[in-house]
């Protein structure tokens, strides 16, 4: 190979990367030696729970190969794993501090996402289908003759993750768009359905949502509250991520508008006497979120570790961006109740253009810590306080 065939190579190389970089969102993953790098509030401290559960050495857009959604119960936290179609059971002490061993609940599943329990059984949401399973004599494993299909033939493709959910005796689904941003064939998509426990008499319990990836029930009002990720290609700034308030029948916008009653009309041509965002038609969102910051996992916190000022927040995992020049997200936040103003709270997997990792879950353990997950780095963290 002559030198300057070996230079066009390179070049052809280095422009392909280039383009992955600012077009598809590719960026190196970097696995640290410590947390050092993970900045937190005077007081709190972050440790390794557990690794080695997927994980990718690229970041990439949409999920990552590693965990994703987490349930504790009895001194155990079921983690799912989408990318290798398996529900893991992490048991630990009452330290706390690290999972004591790495079991597989259940495997051979499709993208589980999702996961509750609720009278003797663990809901899981795959891709095209809900199924629960009981724990096999009580231990760590399923037992496969338990399990149930509750709903089947889900939508698939575009974002296909799913999030189940049981309260009051219903279930609730979250079922993302099937594109970017366009009018939905299949009422399911972009939707929050409800259905009865046993997966039948399913509707649709509020839509508009473009990829609601987690909702949780506020441990006091028992209203929902969900993330919605917004649509690309409107620039660095728009359209607003958002925290919503889910309520029965109500439209939160997507396609044709999000945020604060904001008409698209870079997608919707159409011309109205009226702006066709605003109340009653459409429900403006409870709070506005940096766009492309991919918020993902929420919790209320009620815990009893945590100093008084924390008691109440709503904590949010930032999974980050892909598509914005200037990285935004791969934190975690803190949302104050009484004024709604969003606060950095966990920061630093994005060390320039390196990812450390991505958060997406993030629950309450038993004893007050925060359990969040990094499906890039293939990590579970838990966050603790310690008063001096």
């Amino acid at each position: 190979m002559s030198r300057k065939i070996a230079w066009v190579l390179i070049a052809i190389v280095i422009a392909a990367l280039a383009a992955a970089y600012i077009f598809l969102g590719l960026r190196p993953s970097v696995k640290p030696d410590s947390l050092g790098e993970i900045h937190l509030p005077p007081g709190f401290s972050i440790d390794v729970f557990a690794e080695n559960l997927g994980g990718s050495e690229i970041s990439y857009p949409g999920p990552n190969p590693g965990p994703r959604m987490m349930l504790v119960k009895n001194n155990v936290l079921y983690v799912t794993v989408p990318n290798l179609g398996k529900v893991v059971a992490l048991p630990y002490s009452n330290d706390y501090r690290k999972a004591n061993d790495t079991i597989i609940f259940i495997d051979k599943l499709n993208n589980p996402h999702g996961i509750d329990y609720y009278d003797g059984w663990f809901y899981i949401a795959e891709e095209n289908r809900i199924i629960r399973v009981k724990s096999k004599n009580n231990d760590l494993q399923a037992d496969i003759g338990s399990m149930e299909v509750l709903i089947d033939k889900l939508p698939t493709g575009g974002h296909f993750t799913r999030t189940v959910k049981i309260h009051n005796n219903s279930l609730y689904l979250s079922i993302g768009s099937s594109c970017n941003v366009c009018y939905e064939q299949d009422e399911l998509r972009a939707a929050i359905i409800k259905c009865t426990a046993e997966g039948k008499d399913c509707m649709v319990f509020a839509k508009g949502l473009r990829n609601a990836v987690d909702f949780v029930f506020h441990p006091v009002t028992g209203k929902m509250y969900a993330t919605d990720n917004g649509r690309d290609q409107l620039g660095e700034d728009l359209p607003p991520d958002e925290i919503n308030i889910i309520e029965d029948g109500k439209n939160y916008g997507w396609p044709i508008c999000y945020g604060k009653n904001i008409h698209d009309t870079d997608f919707d041509k159409n011309v109205y006497v009226r702006n066709p965002c605003m109340e009653p038609y459409e429900t403006p969102s409870f709070v506005d979120l940096q766009a492309h910051s991919a918020p993902l996992g929420l919790v209320f916190y009620y815990g009893n570790i945590f100093p008084q000022e924390y008691r109440g927040n709503l904590f949010v995992a930032f999974h980050g961006s892909w598509n914005r020049k200037v990285p935004t997200g791969y934190k975690i936040v803190r949302i104050d109740m009484n004024d709604l103003s969003v606060k950095d709270f966990a920061t630093g997997w994005l060390q320039g253009t390196n990812v450390l990792g991505r958060p997406v879950g993030i629950i309450v353990a038993d004893d007050g810590s925060l359990f969040v997950s990094d499906d890039n780095a293939g990590k579970i963290y838990r966050i603790s306080y310690q008063s001096s």
